[in-house]
């Protein structure tokens, strides 16, 4: 039966293909997966196969090839009506079946069966390139001043850390949320270094600058926010990077020049001062 398939905001069908253009920039996928479709009631059902290069993907349309993955579960829960009714004292719990390859950001992803966002019946796996990653290898605390205090050890204990974070040297400022209500904040200066090539591959840090980042971690007093009070709840903490020659004060003002989104609005906050 013919249907127009949805897969993205940017699709074209001329049946039995679907071409999408992607909208977001950094998804730039490579890869080919031939996918038996999984639950019959979607729309996006039907044995398919997913060609995926240069910001595009052509979806090809293709006869039941492969069977989907099935779990059947007892209904422990239906009563003898339901069970009349239906025959049966079971039903199926209907997965798709992938197979093939996806390489995007940095990662080879594989598939190769089942995929049922459940890892002991889930065929695939994600590889990180190493000579594409990142590597984390430190995270400094500093003091009022922008001076180093210390930096974590690469056996440090979580309770160590935590120990630090406590005794590091904060600056407090006061600011009026965006109903006008008075809260403090606390503030600390972070650093995290990465660098480049993992594993096997640490050697090509040697040809790349290391990637640095300082920021500023605030805390509040009480929840910020237009969702304050609410079953959501308003923000109690948040951070921004730093800016070369940038101390507390200077990064919380431009923090609190800034929009704030909200799930429903934006909002803002007016810087007031030092706390007394």
């Amino acid at each position: 039966m013919k249907f127009k398939r949805r897969y993205s905001d940017n699709d074209k069908h001329f049946w039995p293909f679907t071409y999408s253009k992607h909208s977001t920039k950094g998804w730039r996928p490579l890869g080919i997966v031939l996918d038996s479709g999984g639950d019959p009631d979607c729309r996006s059902a039907g044995c398919n196969l997913k060609l995926h290069a240069f910001g595009r993907t052509l979806i090809v349309e293709l006869p039941k090839l492969i069977d989907d993955f099935r779990i059947k579960h007892i209904a422990d829960s239906w009563d003898a009506a339901t069970i009349a009714r239906q025959g049966r004292n079971y039903y199926f719990e209907t997965f798709r079946r992938e197979f093939g390859f996806t390489f995007s950001e940095g990662a080879l992803h594989l598939h190769y069966g089942p995929q049922t966002w459940d890892s002991s019946t889930s065929k695939s796996k994600c590889i990180f390139l190493p000579w594409r990653e990142w590597r984390f290898v430190r995270h400094s605390f500093y003091d009022l001043a922008g001076k180093h205090f210390w930096t974590e050890g690469k056996r440090e204990r979580w309770e160590v850390a935590r120990a630090v974070k406590d005794v590091v040297p904060t600056a407090k400022f006061d600011f009026y949320d965006y109903d006008g209500k008075l809260i403090q904040a606390t503030t600390r200066i972070e650093e995290r270094e990465w660098l480049f090539g993992d594993k096997w591959c640490k050697f090509l840090s040697l040809f790349r600058q290391p990637k640095i980042r300082r920021s500023l971690d605030i805390e509040f007093s009480e929840q910020v926010g237009p969702e304050k009070g609410s079953w959501k709840g308003g923000t109690l903490g948040h951070g921004i990077d730093m800016l070369p020659g940038e101390l507390h004060e200077d990064a919380f003002r431009r923090y609190c020049e800034q929009d704030h989104r909200s799930k429903y609005r934006t909002f803002r906050i007016i810087f007031v001062g030092k706390s007394q």
